[in-house]
């Protein structure tokens, strides 16, 4: 008695998350949404000149829904993981411009706020089937930014997606 169901050793752990295979380059399939992608195209200027993974992908969002560009800076703090390998920019820049986007939307606030929490739990679930959420489990100390450029790629057409949805 006083042993709770959630301590069962079958139950798995709502924190538990299965480890993605972490890729460095394109499968044909992501290849093909990639290049269907107008932001996913457009990372390529940003990401790795000068710009972080958050400043990056929140530029082409910027871009993409026709907003000043200034606003990039809001993304400022966001890179290399928060600047301590936190979660990631493309995650968390990602989240921004589906904030963004749903205040565009002709919707009463209660109702914009609905589909912002929609798409983002769309887009966390989607990054959680494809890499994991922290910058140090994604690229580790020493290793190049090629899985930080597929990574960035691939959530920046999801992030259009989303916003075409």
């Amino acid at each position: 008695m006083g042993t709770s169901v959630l301590a069962e050793p079958w139950l798995p752990s709502f924190r538990e998350q299965k480890k993605p295979e972490l890729k460095e380059e394109l499968t044909p399939e992501e290849l093909k949404r990639i290049n269907e992608s107008s932001m996913a195209k457009d990372l390529a200027n940003y990401f790795g000149k000068d710009y972080s993974c958050a400043e990056s992908m929140f530029m082409v969002s910027l871009r993409y829904l026709k907003k000043p560009e200034e606003l990039v800076w809001i993304a400022g703090g966001f890179g290399g993981g928060l600047y301590h390998r936190d979660l990631c920019g493309f995650l968390t820049a990602g989240i921004m411009a589906v904030g963004l986007y749903s205040g565009t939307l002709d919707l009463e606030r209660k109702e914009a706020k609905k589909r912002c929490s929609e798409m983002v739990k769309d887009y966390w679930k989607w990054w959680q089937s494809v890499a994991p959420l922290h910058c140090g489990d994604i690229r580790k100390e020493g290793t190049g930014y090629k899985i930080c450029s597929r990574l960035g790629r691939l959530a920046a057409a999801k992030t259009e997606a989303l916003i075409e949805s």
